[in-house]
């Protein structure tokens, strides 16, 4: 959590020092690509009795924002599968699982005169886990919705397209059964690095 409030400090940070205002305008669209890592945090719960590890992950992101008003968008974020591995201290390998994490945000971008364009985000996720696989048994982990907050930073290439970098933590905890039977909860809560062409249109 320590390096996820670090790296929102520092993109707000950049946000505050940018120069003034030049908006972008309410009824604009922007699509983005890109590559996003998950990484959950590094204390994932207790799994049937033992410490559980979750590994990350890097899949093809994809993002949809509409202006409502100028500097201030509603944007779903979506992707392919995201796959980790789930180890539990004294068992191991314990399965895998995928999940999708479509996330809707508003965001505001802090209007410059650069073409540095710096924006923070907070908004609702919903995660569904899905293809559980284990040797233990017939695993199985439970859908969750939680907050999820964001701080990225647009660089202009050109008068419709930006390089993005963005950073988002996710509250993700989800019950995990086993046959059936509750043997845990994980708390996932993790951090999506990403970096994306976005096009305004």
């Amino acid at each position: 959590m320590k390096h996820t409030v670090k790296a929102l400090l520092l993109t707000s940070a950049l946000a505050l020092a940018a120069g003034p205002a030049l908006a972008q305008s309410q009824g604009d669209w922007t699509f983005g690509v890109g590559f996003g890592n998950v990484d959950p945090k590094s204390d994932n719960g207790t799994i049937a009795g033992g410490e559980a590890s979750i590994n990350d992950n890097t899949r093809p992101i994809f993002t949809a924002e509409y202006f409502i008003r100028d500097n201030l968008g509603i944007e779903l974020l979506v992707a392919t599968p995201f796959e980790h591995d789930i180890s539990i201290e004294g068992i191991g390998d314990a399965g895998s699982t995928k999940h999708l994490p479509p996330t809707l945000s508003l965001n505001y971008h802090f209007p410059t005169n650069t073409a540095w364009k710096p924006y923070v985000g907070a908004g609702i996720n919903y995660t569904t886990f899905f293809e559980e696989d284990s040797d233990l048994g017939e695993l199985s982990l439970d859908d969750s919705i939680g907050v999820s907050v964001q701080a990225g930073l647009d660089y202009q290439i050109s008068d419709t397209g930006a390089l993005r970098f963005n950073v988002r933590w996710f509250d993700i905890d989800s019950d995990v059964e086993l046959d059936g039977t509750k043997i845990g909860e994980a708390e996932i809560d993790p951090i999506l690095i990403g970096v994306a062409y976005v096009h305004r249109f």
